[in-house]
């Protein structure tokens, strides 16, 4: 049975999601107001994304050894409380390296706020309700990407790019005070050892992996230092996995990838993630650079990606319940897929009815995989692997949302010679096109993994339907 804390420490912790995914997303539409400010180059600016994810990604995988070291209510709330101050640093930085080392600050408060806290809504949701309190968890990370270049767009069009950084105030501060009131002191079993080797070459690994992204983005770096830069750190993330595999008390079990739900999951959501940072962020190019609309129509429309996902959230649960995890993910992905490939179809002669029923349908269906995967993730975990598997899921994601965020640039980058060689002519909108087919080629691995799937995989989370009861007594009568 959910009670009402545990509902409430569940809506805490999506908040913070919200504020994590948010902080990760909205700086990019105020990138030129914020280096006319700062006097340095756009391509400079780039940094505070990169700094801000490689921070994550770096940290996330030790944030449940310190939860397990120093207790998981003194880190959740000093992770909110560094993250407000890191805020409050953000606004208040005179220069480029003060921005950069605030945004460094505010990455590391993120990195321990969201896995130490799902650790605590996981822990102690029983597997039958584990669909329905996932649902509260995924959504924010969800509609974060859709309304960040509304929300950057009206910041620096009617204040300044500092509010970029202090609309998170009033949030941290109200989250904090929940926190202290719903977080408790929860017995915490001694620490293990902290595997120091695992830390430092998963580190290097995934915040190279996550840099090389955000180079291969960057238009004014060359292709080659970026796949340079790929290739060095797929080896060094290589002899991580290795040793992970072979070490006794490694800081990320990698071992529990041998079950196939998790597994499964781990694999399809990264391919989806990938689609679902990158999709919001195309359209708002596509919609401005090709169609000529003003930010705030095009912000207006990749909005209906949020309606998308909050009007589906209360069929969810019923729509897993009824026809199973393995039903559900092929016709979510497979239609995610179709969804990308239609935008890169569309024209500004398309009516702009049609335009955002597509990304309406768009959302619906990233809401709907999201959830399934977040929650199958964990439907064969035991509770004693409940850490591990949570900071394999973070790190993964926050690896996928990495690269999907820099697959918008390359993607473009790409596109505009295969289009050129496609056609035999350049076009504004050819690199869209190939752009988005290019996502939904990556969505259509996700579908793929959903067809392996198990027909039972996640069964022990659902509930049976009233329908089904019915016709069972039906049968033995």
């Amino acid at each position: 049975m959910i009670t009402p804390k545990l509902r409430n420490t569940a809506l805490l912790v999506a908040g913070c999601y919200f504020m994590e995914n948010l902080d990760s997303t909205i700086v990019t539409t105020a990138v030129p107001a914020m280096s006319r400010a700062l006097h340095v180059s756009s391509a400079q600016m780039g940094l505070i994304v990169t700094a801000y994810m490689v921070t994550l990604a770096v940290f996330i995988p030790i944030s449940g050894w310190l939860a397990e070291k120093f207790g998981t209510r003194p880190v959740f709330l000093s992770a909110i409380a560094i993250f407000t101050l890191a805020s409050i640093a953000c606004a208040l930085s005179p220069s480029l390296e003060a921005l950069v080392a605030a945004r460094v600050l505010q990455g590391f408060g993120g990195a321990m706020m969201v896995p130490v806290g799902r650790v605590v809504v996981i822990k102690h949701t029983e597997k039958r309700d584990l669909l329905k309190i996932m649902s509260y968890l995924v959504w924010p990370g969800l509609i974060s990407p859709a309304i960040a270049p509304l929300a950057g767009g009206l910041i620096i069009t009617y204040a300044s790019w500092e509010y970029l950084f202090l609309i998170n105030i009033p949030l941290d501060i109200a989250g904090f005070i929940a926190a202290w009131k719903l977080i408790g002191d929860a017995a915490e079993a001694p620490p293990s050892k902290l595997d120091v080797t695992g830390v430092v070459l998963t580190g290097i690994g995934v915040g190279g992996l996550t840099y090389a992204a955000h180079v291969l983005a960057d238009s004014g770096a060359p292709w080659s230092r970026g796949l340079l830069l790929t290739a060095v750190f797929l080896v060094t993330a290589a002899a991580a996995i290795r040793y992970l595999l072979t070490a006794s008390n490694p800081i990320v079990e990698l071992r529990i990838l041998k079950i196939p739900t998790f597994r499964a999951s781990q694999f399809g959501s990264s391919m989806y993630w990938m689609m679902v940072g990158a999709a919001p962020f195309m359209l708002t190019l596509l919609f401005q650079n090709v169609f000529g609309w003003s930010p705030t129509l095009a912000g207006g429309i990749v909005l209906f990606i949020f309606v998308g996902n909050i009007g589906i959230k209360p069929a969810t649960t019923f729509l897993l319940n009824r026809f199973g995890f393995r039903r559900v993910l092929i016709v979510s992905t497979s239609i995610g897929a179709l969804t990308m490939i239609l935008s890169g179809l569309i024209t500004p002669a398309v009516p702009i009815v049609l335009i955002a029923l597509l990304t309406l349908v768009s959302g619906i269906v990233r809401s709907t995989a999201l959830t399934a995967y977040s929650t199958m993730a964990y439907s064969d975990i035991s509770p004693e692997n409940t850490r591990h598997a949570n900071a394999l899921a973070a790190t993964t994601q926050n690896l996928a949302a990495a690269f999907g965020i820099a697959s918008t640039t390359v993607a473009l980058r790409a596109g505009e010679p295969i289009a050129h060689f496609v056609t035999g002519s350049s076009s504004v909108s050819g690199p869209y096109t190939v752009s988005f087919f290019i996502l939904g080629i990556i969505a259509s691995f996700a579908a793929l993994g959903a067809v392996r799937l198990d027909p039972s995989a996640g069964n022990a989370l659902r509930r049976k339907q009233p329908q089904v009861s019915l016709n069972n007594q039906r049968r033995s009568g």
